[in-house]
């Protein structure tokens, strides 16, 4: 059965229609392919830390970790989102399996510098345990978060950045899920049905694309030169996003494609 990788946003997580829930459901059950979710949760971290009154800033839409927002991090997204998740796959019949980056260190990370902190980058991903997750008729739900085997240190992974490892790891095509129906530039109505990874790279250098977009066009460069064939990003809270995407490849959103492989659409 053909993997496919859906990374659902942070920012749509607690808008996402049952609907959306269902149709994974029903694509794993019926053969369509093997759905394996990696989720965010950004805002409702920024939520907890407000709460709590730890201050958080944002660096190129990665935001600096230090231990005390470590904690909350860890405790949000391996927590309450990734039970939140499983428990709506679950009520829309199917059978999920939630672990995070530091469970069997299936995730393993290093620091990635640039003054963020607890940010860190996956190094490498273990396959086989998702799989084995997969062939029990399980659906992995992975929070992000993850560790250094040699030092036990856990870091925060962005959510795409996660995804997009995960992805090219198992040579699977990705899917963003966010409440935007894809990537706009500057003062456009409309958003782009199609980007080559220059073309797409180019937007964050002139600027026209900013914020939570920035990592999620970095991750889907990533992945395709690391083994994904195709990158997404659709709007999730669509009635018929994975339906359109899935079995019509009908794209309401932006599709991120290498350079060799551009067509018209």
């Amino acid at each position: 059965m053909n993997e496919i990788v859906i990374k659902c946003g942070g920012s749509s997580l607690e808008e996402l229609p049952d609907q959306f829930f269902t149709d994974i459901v029903r694509y794993r059950d019926h053969g369509l392919c093997s759905p394996v979710i990696v989720h965010g949760g950004g805002p409702l971290i920024s939520k907890l830390l407000e709460q709590t009154g730890v201050q958080t800033v944002f660096v190129n839409g990665l935001r600096k970790t230090t231990e005390g927002v470590m904690d909350i991090v860890e405790m949000v997204l391996s927590g309450s989102v990734n039970k939140k998740l499983v428990n709506r796959i679950q009520l829309a019949g199917g059978n999920a399996f939630g672990l995070s980056g530091v469970d069997g260190y299936f995730m393993k990370a290093k620091p990635s510098g640039n003054g963020l902190g607890l940010v860190g980058r996956i190094e490498t991903v273990n396959t086989k345990i998702i799989r084995q997750i997969t062939a029990r008729g399980q659906i992995p739900v992975i929070s992000p978060v993850s560790a250094d085997p040699a030092t036990g240190q856990k870091y925060n992974i962005n959510g795409d950045t996660a995804a997009s490892a995960v992805a090219g790891a198992l040579g699977a095509p990705l899917s963003f899920i966010s409440n935007v129906p894809g990537v706009y530039g500057s003062g456009d109505r409309d958003w782009f049905r199609h980007l080559t990874v220059s073309e797409a790279e180019g937007l964050i250098e002139s600027g026209e694309v900013t914020g939570g977009m920035v990592p999620k066009i970095k991750a889907a460069a990533a992945g395709l030169k690391n083994g994904v064939p195709e990158v997404s990003i659709i709007n999730g809270l669509h009635q018929d996003a994975l339906e359109n995407l899935l079995e019509h490849s009908q794209l309401n959103g932006t599709r991120i494609t290498a350079e060799e492989v551009k067509v018209n659409v």
